[in-house]
């Protein structure tokens, strides 16, 4: 999605400041859409927002974790999610449906989401960074994956698992990126289904 100049003031004068993670976000988006993301300021971020810089950084730490909107508050519902799980249900159906809600967008989501995946996918300042926020989707998953095969967090299978299922969530990302019409969650389902089965029925051990 486009956004033109006339649609993105770069100063919300007069109007309602942004009261949450994700409407500043919005904001920032819709700006780095317009003109790049290294082209765009934090101060530029704060005007359009009806923020002052002082507040910005109450939100966000920084303009690289902008695109990413209220991340921890989605890994908290992921982790609640996992853990509200059937003890008797199959792991990797399990798995597959906690990504699967953990990427479930409501309608109007979904052109903001587009605009932050293809930054977070394609920006290299936003590359580097995005690792920090990899690392800790999952570890989400490996604490699951651990708990669930009784081993411990760090060893091979609950990493190896997380790691799989990032890698099938990126590439299920680049397809949908490249077709506008397409429908996220169907794309996520087609990339998971490639190692649900294989989860269902772990070894124990390490």
């Amino acid at each position: 999605m486009v956004v033109s100049a006339e649609q993105t003031p770069p100063v919300r004068s007069g109007r309602k400041p942004v009261t949450t993670k994700d409407e500043l976000s919005h904001v920032a988006l819709m700006l780095f859409n317009q003109r790049g993301f290294e082209a765009v300021t934090v101060d530029e971020i704060a005007a359009a927002a009806g923020i002052g810089r002082r507040t910005f950084f109450r939100y966000f730490p920084s303009k690289n974790d902008l695109p990413w909107g209220d991340f921890e508050a989605l890994l908290e519902r992921m982790r609640a999610f996992l853990a509200a799980l059937p003890e008797d249900q199959p792991l990797g159906t399990g798995l597959c449906q906690a990504v699967i809600e953990f990427n479930r967008l409501p309608p109007e989501e979904i052109p903001y989401h587009r605009q932050r995946m293809e930054l977070l996918l394609h920006v290299p300042t936003l590359l580097a960074h995005s690792t920090l926020r990899y690392a800790a989707w999952r570890q989400v998953v490996a604490e699951h994956v651990a708990r669930r095969m009784q081993l411990p967090q760090e060893s091979l299978k609950p990493q190896a698992v997380a790691w799989a299922l990032l890698g099938l969530c990126l590439a299920a990302y680049e397809q949908w990126l490249l077709a506008e019409q397409s429908d996220l969650t169907e794309v996520l389902l087609q990339s998971l289904q490639l190692v649900e089965g294989v989860l269902d029925e772990p070894a124990a051990g390490s």
